[in-house]
């Protein structure tokens, strides 16, 4: 794709790698036969290759994002699907990641809708604040229908509340900085991102995590000061609160590399795993890039360390069939496919995968709050696949696609859950439920 950007623009370094990436761009159009939302839309620009051409003008022009530019480009879930089918490598996601952040600059939005992101940009990424907010949601939850009015703000107020848990966890132990020591000879030590969201939603993944690579000998570090890793903020096109949050975890984790030494930095929610794996690329002009480099190449989806230390279950077959989701963020923006697949194998279960395996199912971060009609269509489409599986229970390793899918007719629950299962952990909850219904 030809661009014209002035030399001056070139200057920038995010307007150059932007420059680049267009310029692999052959608008070839195989990337609209896999977005989820030109699938439901059939507008050419809700596809990767309508949005690259809003965004090339966008920048080349350098002028404040419009309207138009703003509504296709926040349709745009970032699943990465489009980077797994273009044939020309073009990097869709840093291109798109650059396009928000200039629509945060150059775009006054709604003031309802100002306050509703600076809302989320508060509470998800700090636990304590989403904790509190999730209880208060709690009681608001059966009013979520009286809502009134067909607004954005409206529907997103609905959204929000139906999507507050029923109940609350507490907060876990297991979470506290501190470390946890190996189980027999230690055969690795490992940092983990206890996250933000996960942590309040379902700390029961951080215990599994923990449980099982103890007992398979691999000592984990909770690092002081680590929180969220930014991706809720950087994919809301919040430049500076993401790269605070991201440059906290960089310092927190560089202490234990340069301390004792880290095999891994162990991450079992793939969204977040994608984000960490680029902070190589987001600092790449600042005084800490190559402590980020450090950090993204130790960076690992839990699927990757089991898988590197020897995972090995020590109960029999459970006799459960279970539907395997992808999450998008780790099938295209990690580019992990097998891992997950065949550790649920390994532990003795059946594994199924739902048609349309490659579609998002319309969780995507903050994105079901942010566009519920779009998410709920796709979450529809994702349910009724998976429920044609004949399976018992769904998979996935993240919280995202976890909260998305699990009000449907099948329990879901983390990969790494059931494989801490099958190797001497406590039964899932979700299981039991599937168990009881079978």
């Amino acid at each position: 794709m030809q661009t014209n950007f002035s030399p001056a623009q070139l200057a920038d370094p995010d307007t150059a790698e932007s420059n680049r990436i267009l310029r692999t761009c052959v608008h070839c159009g195989m990337c609209t036969a896999t977005c989820p939302t030109f699938l439901l839309l059939g507008d050419e620009l809700d596809s990767p290759r309508g949005r690259i051409y809003l965004i090339k003008d966008m920048l080349e022009g350098g002028k404040p994002a419009t309207e138009q530019v703003v509504r296709h480009v926040d349709r745009c879930l970032s699943c990465l699907s489009c980077m797994t089918t273009c044939p020309s490598g073009v990097n869709y996601m840093h291109l798109v990641d650059h396009a928000r952040a200039y629509i945060d600059r150059t775009y006054e939005r709604p003031r309802a809708e100002r306050m509703l992101r600076r809302l989320l940009s508060f509470l998800l990424p700090h636990p304590a604040r989403f904790r509190l907010a999730l209880l208060g949601a709690w009681f608001a939850r059966p009013f979520a229908g009286l809502v009134p009015g067909a607004s954005p703000t409206a529907q997103r107020l609905r959204a929000m509340l139906r999507m507050a848990p029923a109940s609350v966890p507490s907060p876990s132990d297991v979470e506290r900085p501190r470390v946890h020591p190996a189980i027999g000879p230690r055969r690795g030590r490992v940092g983990i991102l206890t996250g933000c969201a996960q942590q309040v939603l379902a700390p029961s993944i951080n215990e599994a995590t923990i449980r099982l690579l103890t007992r398979m000998g691999i000592e984990v570090v909770v690092t002081k000061d680590q929180g969220c890793c930014g991706a809720l903020d950087h994919h809301m096109g919040h430049h500076d609160p993401a790269m605070r949050l991201a440059r906290a975890n960089i310092a927190a984790w560089t202490r234990e590399i340069e301390g004792e030494g880290l095999d891994a930095i162990v991450i079992n929610a793939s969204g977040c795993g994608t984000t960490v794996k680029d902070y190589g690329f987001m600092f790449r002009g600042e005084p800490e890039a190559a402590q980020a480099a450090k950090v993204a190449a130790l960076a690992a989806d839990i699927s990757e360390v089991l898988t590197r230390f020897g995972y090995a279950p020590t109960r029999e077959a459970p006799g459960l069939t279970v539907a395997y989701h992808a999450a998008c963020s780790l099938q295209h923006g990690q580019k992990i496919t097998a891992e997950p697949k065949a550790l649920l194998k390994t532990a003795g279960f059946a594994v199924k995968e739902p048609a349309e395996s490659h579609i998002c199912c319309g969780s995507a971060g903050t994105y079901n709050l942010l566009q519920p009609e779009i998410a709920g269509r796709l979450k529809a489409r994702k349910q009724d696949n998976i429920a044609r599986t004949g399976a018992a229970l769904i998979a996935s390793g993240n919280i995202g696609c976890l909260t998305q899918l699990g009000d449907g007719a099948l329990p879901a629950v983390h990969t790494v859950e059931l494989l801490d299962w099958m190797a001497g952990g406590p039964e899932p909850a979700a299981v039991a439920r599937a168990r009881a219904a079978a």
